[in-house]
């Protein structure tokens, strides 16, 4: 029992692993390269998508635990993985239509997606295994900060301006690595917890497979309403109240190191021909820090209210240090610059090192909150992981969706304030 659930754990891990290779690099680059695009027609924003992906995705958190009762979690999650997959497919051959109607879907197939994670990983799990599983699949997963990100420091490293060939062939490539990690997850084993629904259903073997599956729809909707009330009991519980912050700051700078810190890099002026391939390098020392912080506080600590106090200490400490620095050392209109390049100047004069630092410092906070996060709701909602997990994915991408909101705004007063001034 234990290495099935151990061998679960692995895979479901390295499932991830390949799906987010293909996805992070693609949200990392994605407004890069819509800068880049030569096609007149194509008007889509990488900050709309994101805006978009964010706010489908909170509210889809409220339907996700239906459909992974029907389906299972096995299944909800490779359907999930083909609709990243189409999202990634897009870029191929861009359109506006397409590019925003992608982001639709993979809002909801991100809350399926990261909805039956939390229970599949939790039902693999025990109080005992729960820190050194949820620190296991936090490193596998930040593993996908590298790869991907590294094809783009050695594609990009040089280039002002991002080809169309080099573009088909970057997203080429990533499609064939997200659906690997699709196709990965049927190879799963059941869970217990699934094993004893199916011996349920063998006890009822003279029913037919539509009547069964019909039968499994009907429990659901009962569930989905007992989960939905479960949902709003706990949020008005004490644990709830007090995590909602950090899963709101976890939102807050997830969007930002995932959409707009890379382009903060590549639109830096001073890092001249070298900014484009530095969003690579960017990636992959931020994912650095999520293994550094995964494989530490994850697979280390043990369920003391202590350690994990100090965990998530060390990630106030380490983000607000990054933060601070990005302040002086990248120029304020750097996210939102309408050309290829930032105008203005920061305080300092911009730093590869420091950058980079940054980088390393967002990565390694950002897995001090999601590890801790994981684990207190994985033991203190043993029982109730799917709406424990659905409240922070929703309160994590309500903050995401927001903050994307923001910056597309002031990324659209940019562009008609430089339209006004080229008039």
């Amino acid at each position: 029992m234990a290495d099935r659930r151990t061998f679960n754990v692995v895979i479901l891990g390295v499932g991830f692993l390949f799906i987010f290779t293909a996805f992070t690099t693609c949200g990392n680059v994605e407004q890069t390269v819509v800068k880049s695009l030569g096609n007149s027609t194509f008007t889509g924003s990488g900050y709309h998508s994101l805006g978009i992906i964010y706010g489908v995705f909170s509210f889809s958190n409220l339907l996700a635990p239906m459909i992974v009762t029907v389906i299972g979690p096995k299944f909800t999650m490779f359907l999930s993985g083909l609709l990243y997959s189409g999202y990634i497919a897009m870029f191929i051959v861009p359109s506006t239509w397409s590019f925003y109607l992608t982001s639709v879907l993979i809002g909801i197939g991100a809350a399926m997606l990261w909805t039956a994670q939390g229970q599949f990983l939790v039902e693999n799990s025990e109080a005992s295994t729960i820190n050194r599983n949820t620190g296991m699949f936090w490193a596998l997963l930040q593993c996908s900060m590298l790869f991907g990100n590294l094809y783009i420091y050695f594609d990009w490293n040089g280039r002002t301006e991002i080809p169309d060939n080099s573009r088909r062939n970057i997203f080429l490539s990533l499609l064939v690595i997200s659906i690997l990690g699709t196709l990965s997850f049927l190879v799963l084993r059941k869970s217990h917890h699934e094993e004893e629904m199916l011996s349920e259903e063998e006890g009822q073997s003279l029913l037919s497979t539509r009547t069964m599956y019909k039968h499994r729809a009907n429990t659901a909707m009962q569930d989905t309403k007992s989960e939905f009330k479960t949902i709003l009991q706990l949020l008005k519980t004490k644990t709830t109240l007090l995590l909602s912050p950090c899963m709101a700051y976890s939102g807050l700078e997830l969007s930002f190191y995932s959409g707009v810190y890379g382009t903060c890099i590549g639109a830096t002026a001073q890092f001249a021909e070298a900014a484009k391939g530095l969003i690579g390098i960017s990636g992959i020392v931020v994912g650095i820090g999520e293994i550094v912080g995964g494989g530490l506080f994850g697979l280390l600590c043990k369920n003391s209210r202590f350690r994990r106090t100090s965990v998530v200490f060390l990630g106030m400490v380490a983000h607000f240090v990054a933060f601070y620095l990005i302040f002086l050392n990248i120029p304020d209109d750097a996210p939102i610059v309408f050309e290829t390049t930032s105008l203005k100047k920061p305080y300092l004069t911009p730093s590869v090192s420091i950058a980079l630092l940054c980088s390393f410092l967002l990565g390694l906070g950002d897995s001090c909150f999601n590890t801790q996060l994981y684990s207190i709701l994985g033991h203190v909602y043993a029982e109730e992981s799917t709406p424990a997990f659905a409240i922070f994915k929703f309160i994590q991408v309500i903050l995401s969706c927001q903050f994307s909101d923001v910056v597309s705004r002031a990324d659209q007063s940019c562009c008609k304030m430089c339209s006004f001034q080229v008039k």
